[in-house]
């Protein structure tokens, strides 16, 4: 937790017991400070880097606020000061908090009324993308085409950490052009880029028998493909896309010398080769049986990539073939499983509206007369200005999520009819307009005001925060009838947003960036040590996460689930990999555990533990951070600087364990370890793969060392292992709830929890306690709440 809940009555409700209405202190009490502190934290060897004489001379820094934050709380804990060296009375000490709790809030308060809780934020990459795909209806990657985003406060939605350079700018730009560029191509051009191939076997196979290459082989009338372990075998040229696109595509096959306990696992990927070096990208997978099946993807494709079918199984024999190519009849005789594949059916489709709707939006009344290159096609009309007016108009109305006043949109129409003019080309006045619109702030960024957010305000903070996208046409008749501030409207909202398909968008994008799911990428394990690991059980792990996360918000579930559940969801391919049997097939089923097992919970899931590791060996310390921020809501402060590394005090140590109670030996590093490492050592059983592990790998030849998972809590109780970890935590359910609410506020809002919002915090957990800190319960709290409705 970042603060402890037995201050939070003294915080926000008592400090008039001992500081009368309107005495607030200038600062922190100077005196409790010299007389309890400073003998240790003062100076240029102020321990762990926290120096009180330079915080002092400048109190109400912003720079600093953290800081005196993190002192109310650790002197609020009785962890500081140390109970070793100074024993404070409990009036003294309750005076010193209440103090400097009424001088945080008044101060941030202050700043907060005149300024707002949030700094000016701005759209990120993916709500960019999205909005930019809502007002042309279009559906192309645009996203990583942009700089990328850091994360600030673990979400890269805070305003705070945004930044906007020329370079930004330029790449929004190239952005804008982009989609603009193919909303025109769609309406204008002659013709219908989407087709339809069937592909019979012996249409993708090699085409001469006798040569070796890395295609498919034509064997027993399908297309076959062995299970090795070669760089881009299985691909099929004959897939390779003509333009950057969508494309589907179904395949129909079969598995070849399948396994007795389990089937043949496939993956595709789409890639070309650069100077002999594929580069590839995953689409998805499949599991292959004896019997034929039929398995339907959609990806985008880039112009001259192709499809990759193949057994991607790390666990399956391999075939073995020599010179880097292969030869037709080499694979059979080796007895290593394969794929024959039927058929495929290759199309290439469009997402979004259909073209008439693109037309509707973006030329209104104005004739067409389409061209082969869309930029020679021809608009005309009768009421040329005034028809540019009204589409310039409603373009801005939608873009900017409000109505727009004539003096905001009549620049954008005079820019739009001046190209015109000076091209002779409705195109190019058309497009200039929309591209003048969409790099307009009042589209890039929020328009949010200090105080109470108006309704419109309040449709694209809550449509952002929920789909990162643009709001519908519902909310926005809501804000029109200025509705949206209403309780009751906003929680019946809440609920229609999450059943929608696009609510869906809300567990992936927000789990992402709160449990670091895009970091699973980050590391690769030792193939070596970890054989069973390939890219098929990762993408099976990040599914179960996000399906796990999903369940608990549809049902609306008790968040404690997060930390232990009884259930959970996999495929054969990722139980196999768990050791947990009687799981069957590529889709992806709930599976129920028993009482003893260690999978429950976010804190059983293999993503989580990759995540937490670095490919070759597990830290304590890593996952102890990751945990207590993700989950536990306990900040972490940085190591300082003046602490030393692990590595210098741990030489000649055997065990992680024995290398850390050497690193805390430091006192400075005790105070914070005693936080840190009991989760990290929960999960010690846990191998940088995600697999139950009883010992540490040894070299070959000797017998690793026994793991020991035991510890103790900072409040004294002790665990044996990963199950009792749990049930320590799961006796502070609402610990559990205010994580969640704040890391949901911070990511919604665009702004941390500051030290006044602790007081809402609490109301929001608070109301939440009757239906068991339901998953829904508390979104719905949350956007109803002060925090979401202010900026």
């Amino acid at each position: 937790m970042r603060y402890p809940i037995a201050f939070a009555c003294a915080v926000f409700c008592c400090t008039a017991s001992s500081y009368a209405a309107g005495d607030t202190p200038s600062g922190p009490d100077r005196t409790f400070l010299e007389s309890h502190c400073m003998d240790c934290h003062a100076g240029d060897e102020a321990e762990a880097g926290f120096d009180l004489e330079k915080l002092l001379k400048d109190p109400t820094a912003p720079a600093d606020r953290d800081r005196w934050v993190r002192l109310h709380d650790r002197v609020a804990a009785g962890e500081m000061p140390p109970p070793d060296y100074s024993e404070v009375p409990a009036k003294e000490q309750k005076k010193f908090v209440d103090g400097t709790a009424q001088w945080l809030n008044t101060l941030v308060s202050s700043e907060q009324k005149e300024q707002g809780r949030v700094q000016a934020r701005r759209l990120t990459n993916l709500q960019l993308e999205r909005s930019l795909h809502d007002l042309l209806g279009i559906d192309i990657p645009l996203a990583n085409g942009f700089p990328e985003e850091p994360r600030t406060h673990g979400f890269n939605t805070v305003a705070n950490g945004q930044p906007m350079s020329h370079y930004q700018l330029e790449q929004h730009l190239n952005g804008v052009d982009k989609a603009l560029d193919e909303a025109f191509r769609r309406v204008l051009e002659i013709g219908n880029d989407e087709f339809e191939e069937d592909l019979p076997a012996e249409k993708f196979v090699r085409t001469n028998p006798k040569r070796r290459c890395r295609e498919p082989e034509m064997l027993y009338e399908h297309a076959v493909v062995w299970s090795s372990n070669m760089t881009f075998y299985g691909r099929i040229p004959r897939t390779t896309a003509k333009d950057d696109g969508w494309y589907r595509f179904t395949v129909r096959a079969k598995a070849l010398n399948v396994p007795e306990d389990h089937g043949v696992w496939c993956t595709v990927r789409r890639g070309r080769a650069v100077s002999s070096a594929p580069l590839l990208a995953d689409i998805g997978a499949f599991e292959a049986t004896s019997e034929p099946q039929e398995w339907t993807f959609t990806a985008w494709i880039p112009d001259g990539e192709m499809l990759e079918i193949r057994p991607g199984d790390t666990t399956l024999k391999k075939a073995y073939f020599k010179g880097g190519q292969v030869g037709a009849g080499e694979g059979e005789p080796q007895g290593a499983p394969g794929l024959a594949m039927e058929w495929i059916k290759f199309s290439r489709i469009h997402l979004g509206p259909d073209d008439e709707t693109i037309r509707k939006n973006l030329f209104g009344s104005f004739k067409i007369k389409q061209h082969k290159d869309w930029r020679r096609a021809e608009v005309t009309g009768d009421q040329k200005q005034e028809e540019m007016a009204s589409l310039m108009a409603e373009f801005a109305e939608r873009a900017f999520r409000r109505p727009t006043e004539d003096d905001v949109v009549q620049p954008f129409t005079d820019f739009a009819w001046q190209t015109y003019e000076e091209t002779g080309s409705l195109i190019r006045g058309l497009r200039a307009g929309y591209r003048a619109i969409l790099c307009s702030p009042r589209f890039l960024y929020f328009q949010e005001q200090p105080g109470q957010l108006d309704d419109y305000a309040i449709a694209s903070r809550l449509s952002y925060f929920l789909w990162n996208r643009m709001p519908d046409e519902e909310l926005l008749q809501l804000a029109a009838q200025g509705k949206l501030k209403e309780e009751s409207t906003l929680k019946h909202q809440v609920r229609r947003m999450l059943q929608v398909p696009e609510g869906r968008r809300f567990v992936a994008d927000f789990t992402e960036q709160w449990l670091d799911l895009s970091e699973i990428d980050f590391t690769e394990p030792d193939r070596r040590m970890f054989p069973k690991f390939d890219i098929v059980v990762q993408q099976a792990m990040i599914d179960e996460c996000l399906t796990f996360v999903q369940t608990v918000l549809d049902d609306n579930m008790s968040v404690t689930n997060f930390i232990d559940s009884d259930f959970s969801f996999m495929n054969e391919r990722l139980a196999r990999f768990y050791g947990i049997d009687g799981v069957k097939g590529d889709e992806l089923q709930r599976v129920s555990f028993s009482p003893e097992s260690p999978r429950g919970g976010l804190l059983g899931q293999g993503a989580i533990q990759k995540i937490t590791a670095n490919g070759t060996n597990t830290s304590p310390v890593i996952r102890g951070v990751w945990i207590s921020e993700r989950l536990l809501g306990q900040e972490i402060a940085p190591p300082p600087q003046n602490v030393p590394a692990i590595e210098p005090d741990i030489r000649g140590a055997n065990t992680i364990r024995e290398k850390l109670e050497k690193h805390k030996s430091n006192d400075s590093c005790a105070s914070c370890h005693r936080h840190i490492d009991p989760p990290g050592y929960a999960l010690e059983n846990f191998d940088p793969a995600g697999q139950w592990r009883t010992k540490y790998p040894a070299p070959r030849g000797k017998k690793g060392l026994p793991i020991d998972p035991s510890y103790t809590t900072a409040d004294g109780e002790d665990f044996a292992g990963i199950n009792q970890f749990r049930a320590i935590v799961l006796k502070r359910p609402e610990k559990i709830a205010r994580n969640v609410v704040e890391h949901m506020l911070t990511y919604g809002t665009g702004a941390p929890i500051s030290f006044p919002d602790r007081e809402v915090v609490e109301q929001i957990v608070e109301r939440s306690a009757d239906k068991n800190y339901g998953f829904r319960t508390l979104i719905e709290e949350a956007v109803s709440s002060q925090i979401f409705l202010t900026k």
